[in-house]
């Protein structure tokens, strides 16, 4: 079986050469959507003060912009989600709460920009349900607090100071 082993770790190196490359290519595709949609952004705001001054009064304008800027946040979001420890494990805490974050932030834009003249009262329910759970769940997976019981039952060492 040692014999094997050597194989065996050279496939898994090349595969994580694979995965470095397809980060590389979905990270710059995710660059390349970011800055048109800030891009976009600009031109919407930029249009917005021209036509109406510092004085937006329409819901409409302000839900599109307001929509287009969770877009660009939700991007900036999934980028950091894929930089972020690419050593860390693919079930680590930190994955799973950046995942989650995306989707309260993807929910929260859909409330934005859902018009209230023509939703479904269950619509908002399942919104509003999804927005608690990924909340809940965020919370429960957060990080330990400083000072916290470490996972052994022991105290954490004060610093020395």
């Amino acid at each position: 079986m040692m014999k094997r082993l050597p194989g065996f770790f050279q496939m898994a190196r090349l595969f994580d050469l694979f995965e470095e490359g397809v980060m590389l290519i979905l990270t710059l595709l995710i660059v390349v959507i970011a800055g048109t949609s800030l891009v976009h952004v600009v031109v919407a705001v930029g249009r917005m003060v021209l036509t109406s001054g510092l004085n937006p009064t329409s819901p409409e304008v302000l839900q599109g912009i307001f929509g287009m800027f969770f877009t660009v946040l939700i991007a900036l979001e999934f980028k950091h989600s894929i930089l972020v420890l690419p050593d860390a494990q693919p079930h680590s805490m930190i994955r799973m709460r950046s995942v989650l974050l995306i989707g309260m932030l993807a929910t929260v834009r859909k409330f934005i920009v859902i018009d209230l003249k023509e939703v479904d009262v269950m619509e908002l329910l399942a919104l509003s349900a999804a927005v608690l759970s990924l909340g809940i769940v965020y919370w429960l997976v957060r990080a330990p607090t400083p000072g916290a019981a470490a996972p052994s039952g022991e105290t954490p060492a004060m610093p020395e100071g």
